[in-house]
């Protein structure tokens, strides 16, 4: 589950502190604020029943060009050390590019906090290939960064890769299509919170419940793809800031854990919903009332 409050107006460029992928040309909502209204905090007996007296939907933002972001991820912190390998060749770089240590896929190499290394590491292999640490494989690279703690592993992939492994860390794959579509809203609204305010320099955010559960492609299938895909580019917004939308199992731990910082929904509640028919769309307005969805397109400089 997802571990935050309700965001704000992290729009702003300047309120960014240190180097952040929303930089360059500027990133826009489209937003379509729906009509005031007050409706009572969902419970779990709600959930269970479906809502069926009342059902809100959040109005769907015309299609547009999706905006390619890139998302960071630290997957391993303080490390002692660290093996990395790859599907397919791989090459271990240096910040200015020059390959230190290459090899076929499957042969790996090893790093220690306690080596003699470069400031910087890049670990990259051949598209469509995936890249490996500690056994573990991850789409896109992988940033090695030595400290007297040992050593910070960042993964920098696609946004929307992130989402669709994302949504299998949270919920079943095999539940509703309409649940998983909200809960990928709900996964990249709560990220471009974070990319717009980052955890640290380095990454946007962890990959433990702490933030958001994100296990890599052990985590991701053709149906949280599909999943991210019917939903790229569109996330919660509220007064022009993004919803760092959050999320638990159930509406009671939900309320326990988040109910004096706002909104939050229940993954169980949000698939008795999509059981009962209801879209994602509507399963976001039961659960994030006052909020509206956005979608993401690139703006004017």
């Amino acid at each position: 589950m997802g571990v935050g409050a309700l965001g704000v107006g992290y729009w702003a460029q300047a309120l960014m502190p240190g180097p952040s992928s929303l930089n360059g040309p500027l990133l826009e909502a489209m937003l379509a604020a729906p009509p005031p209204h007050t409706a009572p905090k969902a419970t779990a007996k709600d959930d269970v029943r479906g809502v069926a007296a009342e059902r809100l939907a959040l109005a769907e933002p015309a299609a547009g060009t999706p905006v390619a972001l890139e998302i960071r991820v630290a997957v391993e912190r303080q490390a002692a050390s660290v093996q990395l390998s790859a599907s397919g060749p791989w090459w271990l770089r240096g910040a200015d590019g020059a390959v230190l240590r290459q090899g076929a896929g499957g042969q790996s190499t090893a790093l220690s906090g306690g080596d003699a290394l470069p400031a910087e590491l890049w670990l990259e292999t051949s598209p469509g290939q995936a890249v490996r640490v500690n056994g573990r494989s991850y789409e896109g690279r992988l940033r090695i960064l030595p400290g007297p703690d040992g050593l910070l592993v960042v993964n920098h992939l696609p946004l929307e890769a992130y989402v669709a492994s994302v949504v299998g860390a949270e919920m079943p794959s095999s539940w509703s299509l309409e649940a998983l579509k909200a809960q990928a809203v709900a996964a990249r609204s709560y990220a471009l919170a974070h990319m717009a305010r980052p955890a640290a320099r380095h990454w946007h955010l962890g990959n433990t419940t702490r933030w958001q559960a994100y296990n890599g492609l052990a985590s991701a299938n053709s149906r949280t793809r599909e999943a991210a895909a019917a939903t790229a580019g569109l996330i919660l917004s509220y007064q022009g800031g993004i919803v760092e939308s959050l999320y638990a199992a159930t509406s009671e731990i939900s309320m326990e854990a988040h109910g004096h910082l706002g909104a939050s929904m229940s993954q169980h509640g949000a698939q008795a919903l999509a059981g009962s028919g209801q879209r994602y769309n509507e399963i976001l307005a039961h659960y994030y009332r006052g909020a509206s969805l956005a979608r993401l397109r690139q703006g004017g400089a």
